[in-house]
């Protein structure tokens, strides 16, 4: 009677799992494990490729938690994307006539056509600073994954 392997998550795997990103204080950023499990298609993009690359190799039924330091997860800060932008460029930018506040999310169109956002950090009447890093770059995080089910 032959045994058959406990099925093991590939780059092209449909999975069923729950899963939890937090803080390293412990507080979740996004978590499935209190409602309805996650089916996703790895190599699609619903995950990002550093978390999808944490689940790869893991067996059917594992509960695992990892811990991602800035390097492999969001990147480390980046002073560079800190930038002060016109208000003539922000107005442009929106349509002009909005109320900002400090911590706004703010989303740019790029000249590719694409979007980018920034948080708003200080505003005058001349020029707005922005920080343009990922909301969690430059901070460890926990992954937390249990792998229900794999297709």
């Amino acid at each position: 009677m032959s045994q058959s392997a406990v099925p093991v998550v590939t780059p092209s795997s449909y999975l069923t799992l729950h899963y939890r990103l937090a803080g390293v204080d412990g507080n979740n950023i996004v978590s499935t494990f209190d409602e309805n499990p996650a089916t996703l298609q790895l190599g699609t993009g619903q995950l990002a490729p550093f978390l999808e690359e944490c689940l790869l190799g893991l067996q059917e039924g594992t509960q695992t938690v990892f811990e991602l330091p800035p390097e492999k997860a969001f990147g480390p800060r980046n002073p560079d994307l800190i930038q002060r932008i016109s208000r003539a460029t922000l107005d442009e930018n929106s349509g002009g006539g909005e109320e900002y506040v400090v911590g706004d999310l703010i989303e740019f169109n790029a000249p590719s056509g694409g979007q980018f956002a920034g948080v708003l950090r200080a505003i005058d009447a001349d020029s707005a600073l922005f920080d343009f890093n990922h909301p969690l770059a430059g901070q460890t995080l926990k992954f937390e994954v249990r792998i229900i089910g794999i297709l």
